[in-house]
């Protein structure tokens, strides 16, 4: 029953992401579910650490993004504000200061009740610079796609 109800709110966060797309304008909305989207509205910093990479994202009040699937286990610490995350286990709110263990595999839709910065802090074994190249490991843009990724 759980694997049932698992598929339809991934169809719905699918559904959602789709509709964004398709309405996406580059200012009110932004992506094409192809790339990462890196934008002035949701201002990323990148810190490097031995075998670390720090990425923090600051979300204001009101704004949402649906995430890439993340492909390992990490952790995501929320240093100030309150955000609502959906995935197609469960809706829960996180309110500052927490952390949050992550799992792989899972596609998150992030609503920022209030302005929210959170930090995710991911494995960079190689310590890889090129934000490109680290995205395309710690990340999958489709559920096929991250498919692939666990069968290597």
């Amino acid at each position: 029953m759980k694997k049932e109800i698992t598929l339809k709110k991934r169809g719905e966060i699918q559904a959602l992401q789709e509709l964004l797309i398709h309405n996406a304008d580059g200012v009110n909305i932004e992506g094409d579910g192809n790339s990462i989207v890196h934008s002035d509205n949701f201002p990323l910093k990148h810190t490097f650490a031995d075998g670390i990479y720090i990425r923090q994202m600051d979300m204001k009040a009101g704004s949402m993004v649906v995430g890439a699937i993340h492909n390992h286990l990490h952790v995501w610490f929320l240093l100030t504000g309150h955000l609502s995350v959906a995935t197609e286990d469960s809706i829960e709110e996180f309110l500052a200061p927490c952390y949050v263990l992550a799992t792989p595999g899972s596609k998150r839709v992030i609503y920022a009740t209030e302005d929210s910065i959170f930090i995710n802090i991911h494995k960079n074994p190689d310590n890889v610079k090129d934000i490109n190249e680290l995205e395309s490991e710690i990340v999958s843009k489709t559920f096929e796609e991250y498919e692939q990724y666990i069968k290597k």
